[in-house]
């Protein structure tokens, strides 16, 4: 995904002068045909994202679209004032990109996991939250924030990721995209976590349960219109994300259910209350978390069985 980042954000900076893409001392070759477009408007910032945040919403104050970009937790839990005051709270324009997102770097340990990055940025005011499932989504939802007049986050993946969607979607911040149609339970999945959640909707069609695959690109705001017609069509909704269970879609689509009184069991899958201290590829920390095919399918068959 990261590669896609770099080749969209270059192919956007030869359409508009304006954007300019700051980096926290990562990614340097990745942005060579970027900074051969313009590479004054390049900047490397180094190891001090706080400071880079605070930048780039001054720039965008000054009529530039500032793309930030570096491993998601060094670009939000380590400059969240800044995101909260700076961008936030003066409705600046800045697209924050996180790379890594989820366990997508777990052999370097807790530093560098993100599983706190929806629950913190989508508290704060006029921040957009979204999670493309693939490289195309990722494409879509950088053009998409471009048109945005106030802050956006990205969460993306780090490379390897497969595509999901074989044609061009209709993408729109705050608009569900359908992935497979289903009639018997909602799989609600965010990120790049999307191929478990499609492998647990072929292992449920072997046991007869007919599962609807969604990709949520924008956990805020939350697609209300497909809830709404989801709470009614499905016994169970069940959503995945690669992202502690606190705080992320699953709190989310909770929150919303809780305030309209809707009807409809939920399950959620996601990483557990605690840090994970061992240290292992991304596969084997989805596997201790249950963030599988086998045991997303294995979960939603006992909950349908107890409705």
């Amino acid at each position: 995904m990261r590669n896609a980042f770099a080749d969209e954000l270059t192919q956007l900076a030869k359409q508009n002068n304006k954007v300019v893409l700051l980096s926290g001392d990562i990614g340097n070759k990745l942005f060579d045909k970027f900074k051969n477009v313009d590479e004054t408007r390049f900047y490397n910032c180094g190891v001090a994202e706080a400071n880079m945040m605070g930048v780039a919403a001054g720039m965008a104050l000054s009529g530039l679209r500032p793309v930030v970009y570096t491993i998601t937790p060094f670009t939000t839990t380590r400059c969240f004032e800044q995101i909260r005051v700076d961008a936030c709270y003066h409705k600046a324009p800045v697209i924050i990109v996180g790379t890594g997102a989820g366990l997508s770097y777990a052999e370097l340990g807790p530093t560098h996991h993100s599983l706190e990055d929806i629950a913190i940025l989508r508290t704060l005011p006029r921040m957009r939250v979204l999670a493309p499932c693939d490289a195309t989504e990722l494409r879509l939802a950088l053009r998409a924030a471009l048109h945005e007049d106030g802050p956006v986050y990205i969460r993306i993946g780090k490379k390897g990721e497969p595509p999901i969607h074989a044609k061009t979607p209709n993408f729109k911040i705050g608009k569900a995209i359908v992935v497979r149609t289903g009639t018997d339970v909602a799989l609600i999945s965010t990120g790049t976590i999307m191929p478990e959640a499609l492998r647990a909707a072929e292992l449920l069609a072997e046991r007869g349960i007919s599962a609807e695959v969604i990709s949520f690109h924008s956990v805020k705001p939350l697609d209300q219109e497909y809830l709404e017609q989801a709470c009614a069509r499905f016994q169970l909704l069940a959503t995945v994300e690669e992202h502690g269970r606190i705080g992320g879609l699953g709190s989310a689509i909770s929150e919303w259910r809780t305030a309209r009184q809707t009807t409809p069991m939920q399950i959620s899958f996601g990483t557990d209350d605690e840090f994970m201290y061992e240290v292992g590829s991304q596969d084997y920390a989805r596997q201790k978390y249950g963030l599988t095919a086998s045991n997303i399918a294995n979960k939603v068959l006992t909950a349908l069985n107890k409705l």
